[in-house]
Formats: structure tokens, C-alpha cells, sequence
């Protein structure tokens, strides 16, 4: 699957939707490719595991080791044997050219399948963007945006995100509160503004990037129900798979990541899952252990 200019952009801001996300459309996200000549020497550092990352997006990574792709550096720094150092730079145009293709680090530790700026390992997660609300209220059983349930109800998007076609759809605009798309991730979050104007009333409902949505719903109180948008039928997909990106050049690194995702998946699922990252099997069932992804 290939993705459209902007679709990166859109997932992360999301996926952070960020976006995604934001990762999961006005502009893109990734905006430089990496170069991808035919006959090349790869340079991954063979002593240390250098990370591309946000310094202050999370779930996703800050300049503390607080977010789960940290955590994931973490994890294959020391199967790797390697030290572990990072290359910080803001979710935004440029991101890429500043860092991967810069040489200035060696992975990407999360980007949607099908990404043609980066060459992507397997993916080691699916999940979806979610419907979030709060519990006890009368949106109990909702799980899509074509539900009567959601008619007349104020409800929060990432301003140019996929689930925005599918609300103006269903006739839910009128009442819906936007955030913006493009945000300095070191002083801002559209995820949280929007989950703290769910816990106060300013909002029925949300639609976030869902490990966004389910990270920021276990901080908010009241309780937060988070339900995975697999149920639309129609506009743009809901569901995405993550995998990590490198050079273009660099074939045997991508194997080795590919062999250290296939023999920890388990791991790598209870780690998402401890975020609240809602995951997904193929058949767009939540996953609710370590199983591997099918």
C-alpha cells in the first residue's frame, strides 16, 4: 500500500495521531525521500544504535526515555549488544533529511507500511484510529461514526485527518471542534487539549490516532471508553500497520530488524499494550495478549 502526499503527515499529528499516526494532509510529514542508489556502502553504526525520534511526542518519545518507541529502542539496543544514542529533531517538514538521510541515525522507530520515503522494515504493530467518550454516558455501544447515537453531539477531530471525511459523511461537522493538524510537538498537544476538553464537557466525543487515544485516555477522569474504528465501510481507512524505516541502502539492517521483530513480538505487544496502544490482528479483532499479530 502506498501512501498519498500527506498521509504520513496525517496519521502522526493524529498518530501524535501523533498521527499515525501524525505521523498517521496538507502537507507531508516525511517530506524528503531518502536517497536510494543502486550501488552503495551501508553506514549503520556497528557499535551503536542510533534513533531518529521526536524529543517531546508522546506515547511515541521524548528526550527522557518516556514513550514506548524509547522503550523499543531499548529493547533492541540490547539485543543488538549495542549502546543506544539519539538523533532528536520535531515531527515536521524535514524530519527525515535532518536525521535519517543526514546519517546522523540508522531507524525510524515508527512509520505506516507502505511509506515510500523510507524503506520500511515488517510491521510490528496494526492498529486504528479510535472513538473515544466518556464512560456512563449515553454513547455506550457506539463503535461507528454513522451511529444516530453520535447526531447533534460535539465532537473533537485532528483538523485534515482521514476520520474527517467519514464525520462530514454522516452529517457531524456542524457541531465538531477541530485542533490543529500542524503543532510544535514541543509545546503542544492536540491529544491532550482534546482529552482535557473531554473531561470537562467542552466535548461529547474525540477522534484520535490510537495509540494517542489509548494513552491519553487511561490519564483522563473521568474513565475513557476507547473503541478502534474498524467498522467503517466507507472513506479512507481507519486501520494502518507501523513497521520502522531506514536507508534505502541499507538491506542487511533492515533483515536484522526484521529478525529481532519476528523473534520479540510477544514482547513487543505487551510493551504497546502497557501504553494502552489499542493493536489489532488482520482481521481487525483487538489483540488482548502477546500473541503475534495474524
Amino acid at each position: 500500500m502506498n501512501f498519498a502526499k500527506g498521509e504520513w503527515l496525517r496519521l502522526s499529528s493524529c498518530v501524535s495521531c501523533a498521527a499515525i499516526a501524525a505521523m498517521f494532509l496538507s502537507g507531508k510529514l516525511l517530506a524528503q525521500a531518502v536517497d536510494r542508489p543502486d550501488l552503495s556502502i551501508e553506514l549503520v553504526d556497528p557499535k551503536g544504535l542510533r534513533v531518529c525520534a521526536d524529543p517531546n511526542n508522546m506515547p511515541f518519545s521524548t528526550e527522557r526515555g518516556e514513550g514506548f518507541e524509547n522503550k523499543l529502542a531499548e529493547l533492541l539496543a540490547d539485543k543488538l549488544g549495542k549502546g543506544l544514542s539519539y538523533s532528536w529533531y520535531p515531527q515536521a517538514t524535514g524530519f527525515v533529511r535532518n536525521t535519517l538521510a543526514a546519517h546522523k541515525c540508522d531507524v525510524i522507530m515508527g512509520v505506516p507500511q507502505g511509506d515510500d520515503l523510507v524503506q520500511v522494515t515488517n510491521p510490528y504493530y496494526r492498529t486504528a484510529y479510535a472513538l473515544v467518550f466518556k464512560q456512563g454516558h449515553d454513547l455506550e455501544g457506539v463503535d461507528t461514526l454513522g451511529d444516530p447515537h453520535l447526531k447533534g453531539k460535539r465532537i473533537g477531530i485532528v483538523a485534515g485527518t482521514p476520520p474527517g471525511n467519514n464525520m462530514a459523511a454522516n452529517g457531524l461537522m456542524a457541531n465538531a471542534k477541530p485542533y490543529p493538524l500542524m503543532i510544535d510537538t514541543r509545546v503542544d498537544s492536540s491529544a491532550a487539549a482534546m482529552m482535557h476538553d473531554l473531561a470537562i464537557g467542552e466535548i461529547d466525543a474525540g477522534i484520535l490516532w490510537g495509540p494517542m487515544a489509548g494513552y491519553y485516555a487511561r490519564r483522563t477522569n473521568p474513565a475513557v471508553t476507547v473503541v478502534p474504528l474498524v467498522k467503517e465501510t466507507t472513506g479512507p481507512r481507519m486501520a494502518y500497520r507501523i513497521a520502522m524505516g531506514v536507508r534505502y541502502a541499507d538491506q542487511e539492517w533492515k533483515r536484522q530488524l526484521n529478525r529481532i521483530i519476528r523473534e520479540n513480538q510477544p514482547a513487543i505487544n505487551g510493551l504497546l499494550m502497557s501504553f494502552g496502544v489499542p493493536l489489532l490482528d488482520d482481521n481487525d479483532r483487538v489483540i488482548t495478549d502477546g500473541a503475534v499479530p495474524r
